[in-house]
């Protein structure tokens, strides 16, 4: 189910992109837990090529997630946002399957940061960003150059957590590290409550910025954490669950909850990967499983193959349908191919590798029955170098790229 409507301030325009919802039955209470994901679309794009934020602070993949619990009495709202780091970084891909990650240093860092989390408080109230980058190599200096710049944010808590380090890929249990470290400011944010007469019981104070390098799997894990804490808390208020119970005591409509977020997780992932989540057995089990793992596989070659050959396809369409990018009659197209393409040349490329490979395995075979054979190995072995060589070299060129607007 998916709407187009609009929202003040900054983040003017947003698509549902996300609607789930559960029926709960706990203890004599019937419950509709409902999900939705609103994407703002001031940042718009695909996973590689629209990372970081803009001048005006908007970051890609900023999401605004409500969870909502409906019971005769009462109706209550939980808020949650996802995006990526605000800082100007990119990760251009190159057919590694790991592209290289640059942090751009510029003069306008701490406006950018500065406007993004003015723009968050004025919305939400007081922010506790949530930081779940790993803290070593290229994503943790990107991590480092965060931090430092939240240093100046006297009006935002900033919580570094290495989601790796503490849960690896399946201690889902670990999550309680981070629970622990704020907890006390999660709580003062509490959430949104009405009665069935519509008086307003509580509000919202604040809200918790979660993002990890693309604001999709361990965000995931995180998010339904929280809200399954929220979630306690909420029926722990009507009565239906006393101060020692929660929500995973109940196996059944734990799962439901589970399932809830699972989904949710895909649906986001999708649109801005091409492939559901990855990790999502930890929000569905909390533990990872073999189906898991095969699954996690698969979208993880599949996003390999999108993020090089497809998504700068998508990025085009994505910047014409907001809007990003205005066509005029009497411009020259942006897809005229005047010069050389790079990328219609690499099947050819990758057709002389396979044939490369596979004239050099024949020939070492061959090649303990004469000398010619064996040259013949060491040539197309030669060959097979070279091109590979050069497709790495040229990797950048080799690979889908945007042609309307520029990366910020």
């Amino acid at each position: 189910m998916c709407f187009l409507y609009n929202k003040p301030v900054t983040f003017s325009l947003n698509r549902c992109l996300s609607f789930q919802t559960a029926e709960l039955k706990l203890k004599d209470l019937c419950a509709k837990l409902t999900l939705i994901s609103r994407r703002c679309t001031r940042r718009l794009g695909t996973r590689m090529w629209r990372r970081g934020a803009n001048f005006e602070g908007d970051t890609a993949n900023f999401i605004e997630t409500e969870q909502l619990l409906e019971t005769e009495d009462f109706s209550f709202s939980f808020l949650q946002v996802r995006g990526s780091i605000p800082l100007l970084w990119e990760q251009i891909v190159d057919l590694s399957y790991k592209p290289h990650l640059r942090v751009i240093s510029h003069e306008q860092t701490p406006n950018i940061v500065e406007r993004h989390f003015h723009d968050l408080s004025q919305r939400f109230g007081e922010i506790l960003a949530v930081d779940l980058t790993d803290k070593h190599g290229e994503e943790g200096q990107l991590s480092a150059a965060y931090a430092a710049e939240m240093q100046n944010q006297q009006n935002v808590r900033y919580v570094p957590f290495d989601f790796h380090f503490h849960c690896g890929n399946s201690n889902y249990d670990s999550m309680k590290i981070l629970y622990d470290q704020i907890s006390e400011d999660f709580e003062k944010q509490r959430y949104f409550m009405i009665d069935r007469k519509g008086d307003i019981l509580e509000e919202q104070k604040g809200i918790i910025r979660v993002n990890c390098i693309d604001s999709l799997d361990r965000t995931n894990v995180t998010q339904c954490y929280m809200a399954q804490k929220a979630l306690n808390h909420q029926l722990q208020r009507i009565g239906v669950l006393t101060c020692s119970e929660c929500i995973s005591m109940f196996g059944e409509e734990n799962g439901k909850f589970r399932i809830l977020w699972a989904e949710q997780g895909d649906e986001i992932s999708l649109e801005y990967a091409g492939t559901n989540a990855l990790k999502g057995d930890l929000v569905r089990y909390g533990k990872k499983t073999l189906a898991g793992l095969i699954k996690d596989g698969i979208s993880a070659v599949s996003r390999y193959y999108l993020n090089n050959f497809h998504d700068g396809i998508r990025q085009d369409a994505l910047d014409l349908i907001s809007g990003h990018y205005t066509v005029r009659r009497n411009a020259p197209s942006p897809f005229q191919r005047n010069n050389f393409e790079p990328l219609s040349y690499l099947p050819v490329a990758s057709a002389l590798i396979i044939g490369s490979l596979t004239a050099t395995s024949f020939t070492l075979h061959q090649a303990g029955r004469n000398t010619q054979q064996y040259v013949s190995s060491v040539i197309c072995a030669g060959i097979t170098a070279g091109i590979m060589a050069i497709v790495k070299a040229n990797g950048r060129q080799f690979c889908s790229r945007p042609r309307l607007c520029g990366l910020l």
